[in-house]
């Protein structure tokens, strides 16, 4: 669900894994047209790397 959302809203992306500063500035980049696409790059790899920070914590508290 939230690589839909990081596809079609980049900045919200960013609130739910809780980076508010990061989603402001996503949002203000999105804001412009030729801004969109980097601000969707930008919210698809930090969602992947917010994943990987999630298995990595899961594997070192077992």
């Amino acid at each position: 669900m939230r690589l839909l959302i990081a596809f079609i809203l980049p900045w919200l992306t960013f609130f739910t894994i809780g980076r508010p500063l990061a989603g402001f500035i996503c949002l203000i980049l999105q804001i412009t047209l030729i801004g969109w696409i980097p601000a969707t790059i930008w919210a698809v790899y930090s969602l992947s790397q917010y994943k990987t920070d999630q298995k990595i914590k899961d594997a070192l508290s077992k």
